[in-house]
């Protein structure tokens, strides 16, 4: 009998899917070193998908392209090329994450339901807060 069966089969009742995957995941043996590969290996695998099937966030990945150099350039002090950076880099990184909730709310059915809607729609403010911040951020380091 498979640990996942065995879990789904006791007394206190069925489990949801993600606790008998964490479960079974903390027992797989990868700790130390190794559990970083993966990680890492898991975390490449997240940028190409990103990269092969979201046209915003190589969109987002050819601005960084050019915002980092610029930063490096247009920073007078190292604190402002720091603030420069970081405050960018929060956008591809929320664009993945609402690249994330896409694709589960795609997973999940292609009809309209609110609250997929909602999940789309949230996921779009967030980057859109990113993008704003930024922006703020730079026209303040920029121009004061």
């Amino acid at each position: 009998m498979s640990r996942l069966t065995a879990i789904h089969l006791t007394p206190q009742g069925v489990l949801s899917r993600l606790t008998a995957i964490h479960l079974i995941m903390a027992d797989s043996g990868n700790t130390g070193i190794k559990r970083i590969i993966r990680a890492g290996g898991y975390s490449w695998q997240g940028f190409v998908a990103a990269f092969r099937n979201e046209a915003a966030f190589r969109q987002e990945l050819g601005l960084t392209l050019l915002l980092l150099p610029l930063a490096f350039w247009l920073g007078d002090t190292p604190v402002e090329r720091a603030v420069m950076i970081g405050v960018w880099l929060v956008v591809p990184t929320v664009e993945l994450l609402n690249s994330g909730i896409e694709a589960v709310v795609d997973r999940i059915g292609e009809e309209h339901h609110p609250l997929a809607g909602r999940a789309k729609d949230v996921g779009s403010a967030a980057v859109f807060l990113a993008f704003s911040n930024a922006g703020i951020v730079w026209t303040i380091i920029l121009f004061t």
